[in-house]
């Protein structure tokens, strides 16, 4: 990164921690708002009934609410379709037969021409045609159904009243009459003409058989137009009874309440969306009290309170997620998921990225929450959840592989299953097909889960600048790139930096720092002595030193630039920044000592500050209890090495003198370590220094002859 990168962001953390109130107050109204929406926009929760199931328990009306009553709409449509009667019609193939009867008559019998002088053969042969056409469309039927299909406005020119006998008749002299009407109408026939067709066809007699099509066709038309009925049910009245096997009706009935209740919330009335917002500001109160009072360290960090909101905003939005597909899923198998383990996705994550403490309020904040919001049972669900959060709590202790995550999940499905069981056995059962599918179910949203916190950890490790032990464990690998060549190029530095790590980590674990961290982060802390190994007496083999070369003050300035050449690898070889923090803050401001006070000798006179400063590292000094601790020990290995005599005495003598010179030039006054933390610490110091300093037995030399 180039110096101007690096100013911009020291510039830009600068700016966030000078305006971290403000960005409190964003990141507050973020959350009071994301958890009202949630709140406010809450699914209605009903018990689930299955069909032809038997209720176990009554269901009562929890307000008044209209149904389509199916059952009745069904008895008013059939009481409406029974107005239509049958319906007769006189079979094609007799008209036919008459007409041609009718046609030879008029080609054999000469007397139509005189009973109908005015008339051609042409005009009686098309009057036919008129006639067959009416009455092949003609139907007969009672009045009552000639009025229903007047009520359903069809076309009634072609329906007659007419019960007919079962037997061949002779249809009415009123049908032919309206017969010789409509023909009269439809075409410019003569009289004549018209009288001596219908005298054809009136002396034949006819048999009549029912239009079944016809039949179904009114009756579908009349039963459309009936209106879907609506039964009207108050509140507290019993809608199903104990031991009442469910049917139809009754899951219409809930599925209607449901939505009575849900329009009866008013969600775009002001009073109802100030509601929800005085909740969620509530909840929100109440969490930044109870960890300003129990977790002082973690409500002043802006970094970690955006990470865990942001978290909470997670699993809220895949809690949503999960029950839109729930409700709105036609799939048989979804409809029977009942417990939704969503909790443990948002456990996971701030367990491993904050702290478990932190989980553990969080696991209860969300379980309780999603619980009251969320279109389940409030208590199975609640439990539910909790068991197996708690559980990835205590199974994420000793995570240091990313794999190890779907061990965590599958632990915590195996404290889901006697839970499951238990409902079961409070349902009489001692199995049944929902304790399997609410198993199986608890398997697929763990495994989900697992999958999500592996794909999400990179990303909010990288936005929020957090370094878990999984990737901690990546950075220790002595494989990797910048190690291998820091161990090649600097051996003896390395290897100061392997026992700095195990000194730096057995305290931080002494006093409930992060060991691990400090383990990892002395490997790289001098990575910056790579650009001139020589000046440093861990990698000099020879007798001469390059220091003999040199004045007082460039040896300090060599010695000092190793702080910022370690900066310039870190950020070129993209080290979090918590390593370079390390890197910076492991010298602090202290005074590169033992060259001061080659100067002093030399120059027989006091320094100036201006000086006198030429000789400190730049800084800053620890912020963190980590970069205190490898301060400290820092000093001490190196000191430790050129004891003349080494014992638990003089140990603990050059440690106490280390710590007091450090304490009293206020290099520990930012990183909040206190004295009880800094007794610990040396004493820690002393005893694994002196075991690590144990005297073997010395071995006889080899005789030949043995």
């Amino acid at each position: 990164m180039t110096p101007s990168g690096n100013r911009f962001r020291q510039s830009w953390r600068e700016w966030l921690a000078s305006n971290q109130r403000g960005w409190r107050i964003i990141v507050g109204c973020v959350c009071v708002f994301s958890l009202a929406l949630f709140l406010h926009f809450r699914e209605v929760r009903l018990e689930v009934l299955d069909l032809n199931a038997t209720a176990g328990r009554y269901v009562v009306a929890q307000i008044d609410f209209e149904f389509p009553d199916y059952e009745s709409t069904i008895v008013l449509k059939q009481q409406a379709t029974q107005d239509v009667g049958k319906i007769y019609q006189i079979e094609d193939k007799q008209i036919r037969d008459v007409r041609y009867d009718v046609e030879e008559s008029l080609i054999r019998n000469k007397n139509w021409r005189t009973q109908a002088p005015a008339s051609t053969f042409e005009e009686m042969y098309k009057a036919a045609d008129e006639l067959e056409t009416l009455l092949i469309e003609a139907r007969f039927t009672d009045p009552r159904t000639i009025q229903k299909i007047r009520e359903l406005q069809l076309p009634e020119a072609s329906y007659f009243e007419l019960t007919p006998d079962e037997t061949p008749q002779h249809l009415p002299a009123e049908f032919w009459q309206k017969m010789s009407h409509q023909i009269t109408q439809t075409s410019a026939f003569h009289p004549d003409t018209v009288t001596y067709i219908i005298r054809a066809f009136e002396k034949r007699q006819w048999l009549l058989s029912e239009d079944t099509a016809l039949e179904h066709s009114i009756r579908s038309q009349v039963s459309r137009t009936i209106p879907e009925k609506l039964t009207r049910v108050q509140a507290g009245t019993r809608i199903i009874n104990q031991g009442e096997k469910i049917n139809s009706r009754h899951i219409t009935m809930l599925q209607a309440m449901k939505t009575a209740i849900s329009e009866s919330r008013r969600l775009t009335d002001p009073t109802t969306i100030i509601a929800s917002l005085l909740l969620a500001l509530i909840f929100v109160t109440i969490s930044a009290l109870y960890f300003r009072i129990s977790q002082p360290t973690f409500i002043r960090s802006l970094r970690e309170v955006a990470l865990f909101v942001c978290i909470v905003l997670l699993t809220l939005l895949f809690a949503k997620f999960v029950e839109a597909i729930l409700l709105k899923s036609q799939s048989s198998i979804l409809e029977a998921v009942r417990y939704p383990v969503v909790a443990p996705f948002a456990t996971l994550l701030i367990c491993v990225l904050l702290s478990p403490r932190t989980a553990l309020f969080a696991a209860t904040f969300l379980s309780i929450i999603l619980s009251v919001s969320l279109a389940v049972d409030h208590s199975r669900f609640l439990v539910l959840n909790l068991v197996t959060s708690i559980v990835v709590i205590i199974s994420t202790r000793d995570l240091r592989k990313r794999k190890e995550i779907f061990t965590v999940c599958m632990k915590s499905w195996l404290s889901s299953i006697p839970v499951l069981y238990a409902y079961t056995l409070s349902e009489g059962h001692l199995a049944s097909y929902s304790f399997f599918n609410d198993t199986l179910s608890s398997l697929v949203f763990l495994l989900i889960t697992a999958v999500l916190v592996v794909g999400l950890l990179p990303a909010l490790e990288s936005l929020f600048g957090v370094l878990t032990d999984m990737t901690l464990m990546e950075y220790m690998d002595p494989s990797s790139e910048l190690l291998s060549r820091f161990a090649l190029q600097v051996p003896g530095t390395y290897q100061h930096s392997l026992v700095l790590g195990n000194l730096a980590e057995t305290c931080a674990q002494s006093i409930g720092a992060n060991g691990l961290f400090c383990r990892v982060a002395t490997l790289y802390h001098d990575i910056g002595k790579m650009n001139n190994p020589q000046f440093y007496t861990e990698n000099q083999q020879g007798a001469m030193s390059m220091h003999q070369l040199l004045t007082p003050l460039e040896s300090a300035q060599v010695i000092i630039s190793h702080v910022t050449d370690g900066e310039a690898i870190a950020r070129k070889n993209r080290l979090p920044e918590s390593f370079i923090d390390i890197i910076r803050e492991h010298h602090g401001t202290t005074l590169v000592y033992f060259f001061y006070r080659k100067q002093l000798e030399l120059a027989a006179l006091p320094m100036s500050d201006a000086e006198r400063d030429q000789f400190r590292y730049p800084g800053p000094k620890p912020r963190t209890k980590e970069s205190g601790i490898i301060m400290i020990c820092d000093s001490v290995e190196a000191a430790s090495r050129s004891m003349e005599e080494f014992n638990e005495g003089t140990l603990t003598e050059l440690i106490n003198r280390i710590v007091a010179e450090k304490a009293e030039d206020a290099q520990f006054d930012d990183c909040q370590l206190t004295f009880e933390e800094l007794s610990r610490i040396k004493k820690i110091l002393v005893k694994t220094l002196v075991l690590t300093h144990h005297v073997r037995v010395k071995y006889p030399k080899r005789d030949s002859k043995y």
